[in-house]
């Protein structure tokens, strides 16, 4: 609370009238309570953010990837150096190897505009989009082109991707390429 000092004071001077002089002081006491309690509730009533994460669908023990026909798949190789290679189909016959083509993170003439090509090649073809995009990052692939190709895969409307380990074939292509 503020308090008023008033101190009387006999001290007249010569013949005239000083005027009085009233100290104050304030008490902070009620202040600082005040304070404390405005920060506990805000501290008690604010939502903390909610961390933002990717959901992530683990595939079925039971499914068979190779299942999958050619016609209906897109394989994508990440390598260092921001290297992005890719080939239609799954690429499981060993009699006949795709044939690995190489692209970069672009708006126009890049990865995106083959996700998007080989998308509507298989709505035109199968009517539904059952495309399926196997990504394949190399140990030499840095973390941000993996989330630049998953956001490749949101832009692109791709709702069955899948993170699959790379083959050594695949791995000296991309040592190779470039």
């Amino acid at each position: 609370m503020a308090e008023m000092n008033t101190g009387s004071s006999q001290n007249s001077h010569k013949g005239g009238i000083r005027s009085k002089k009233l100290s104050t002081r304030v008490d902070m006491t009620p202040m600082v309570d005040l304070g404390f309690l405005l920060i506990t509730f805000f501290m008690l009533t604010t939502t903390l953010t909610q961390p933002k994460t990717m959901d992530l669908i683990m595939p079925r023990n039971d499914g068979d990837p190779s299942a999958i026909a050619d016609s209906k798949s897109l394989t994508i190789l990440l390598g260092a150096n921001d290297k992005v290679s890719y080939y239609a189909g799954m690429g499981n016959d060993l009699q006949h190897p795709p044939k690995i083509l190489n692209s970069r993170f672009a708006n126009t003439n890049g990865i995106r505009d083959i996700i998007l090509a080989k998308r509507t090649e298989v709505l035109k073809r199968f009517g539904k989009n059952d495309l399926m995009v196997l990504i394949k990052a190399d140990n030499d692939a840095n973390y941000r082109n993996v989330v630049d190709i998953m956001d490749e895969m949101l832009i692109g409307d791709i709702s069955r991707y899948a993170m699959v380990d790379i083959t050594p074939e695949e791995k000296a292509f991309l040592k190779s390429s470039f």
